[in-house]
Order: C-alpha cells, then sequence, then structure tokens
C-alpha cells in the first residue's frame, strides 16, 4: 500500500469510527466486544483497501459480522461464578471476640451455682435431668437454677447495652469455650 492509499484509510478510519462502534454496539449491545469487533473488522480491512470500491459499505459489513462472531465467542458466552451466587449476607466475625470477652465477663458477674447451670445446659448441652444429676439437686431446682442464671446474665448484659435472647444462648455456648 502506498503513502496515499494509507492516508486515505486513515481518514476513512477517522470519519467512520463512531459509527462503526455504533453498529457493533446495536448489534451486540455491549460497548467492549463492539470495541473488539470494529477494531478486528479494521484490521482485516486494511490489507484489502487498495481493491474496494465502496469501503464504507465493506466496513459496515464487516464490522456486522465481527460483532455477531464476537458474541458467538465461547469466552463471551461464559459467566463469572458470581453471576451465579445469591446475594448472602454474612455475619461479621471482627466482633465475635468483643463478643466473647462481654459474655465471660458477664458470666462471671452471675452467681457460681447459676453460672454451672448455664454451663451445663448451655455449653455442654446437657438435659435438665442430666445437670440436676451432676449439680445433685433436683429438676426443678436445676430448672430455677437455669431461669434465674439467664435473667441474671440479660441483666448484666443490658448494663453493657447487648440484648441476649433465649436464640444467643449459642453464641453464649461458644463463648465460654
Amino acid at each position: 500500500m502506498n503513502v496515499e492509499e494509507e492516508e486515505g484509510f486513515r481518514q476513512f478510519v477517522a470519519a467512520q469510527l463512531g459509527p462503526l462502534r455504533k453498529l457493533a454496539y446495536l448489534t451486540c449491545g455491549n460497548w467492549h466486544t463492539a470495541e473488539d469487533a470494529v477494531a478486528t473488522a479494521l484490521a482485516k480491512l486494511y490489507p484489502r483497501w487498495p481493491k474496494l470500491d465502496r469501503p464504507d459499505l465493506y466496513a459496515k459489513t464487516m464490522v456486522y459480522r465481527a460483532a455477531v462472531d464476537e458474541v458467538r465467542r465461547p469466552w463471551r458466552r461464559e459467566r463469572s461464578a458470581g453471576d451465579e451466587i445469591p446475594e448472602v449476607v454474612l455475619h461479621d466475625p471482627s466482633t465475635a471476640t468483643d463478643d466473647r470477652i462481654r459474655i465471660q465477663a458477664a458470666l462471671r458477674a452471675v452467681p457460681r451455682k447459676q453460672r454451672v447451670a448455664l454451663i451445663l445446659r448451655y455449653y455442654l448441652g446437657m438435659s435438665l435431668e442430666e445437670s440436676a444429676g451432676v449439680l445433685g439437686v433436683s429438676v426443678g431446682t436445676a430448672k430455677s437454677q437455669t431461669s434465674r442464671g439467664l435473667s441474671r446474665l440479660r441483666e448484666v448484659l443490658a448494663t453493657e447495652r447487648i440484648d441476649l435472647q433465649v436464640a444467643d444462648v449459642e453464641e453464649l455456648s461458644r463463648a465460654v469455650a
């Protein structure tokens, strides 16, 4: 290709780049893919440039075909693994240490028998009967010690502005560990 033809190609690209990008975008629906399609089409157009009578029509056809080919490429059909993963709210583990320290301090404020009843029931997972056997008291006494221990624990934690619900007992068992 001589200098004159090369200059003609540069002028053509400068004048037609915007419309060719728009055509590619309308074909494939993605600006990045459209850019790739136009670049591919212009790279194929360059060696044929001196032989063309209507380079604008030829370029539009090539851009259209390149845009369709870009969409068909296997890696364009692949999706990120993150696209399929549902949004799940995860617990922030950074506060777990603070919570454990607070719960341990609150447990120390609970009377000894009640604290032992709580540990037997919720940390070790014993039934009322089993914990009563370990404590050497009746089932009713074990039940009341556990109930009073939870009430006292809630009071202590409430002064620290932590609400302990019955469902938070699992956290209590992890904190004692």
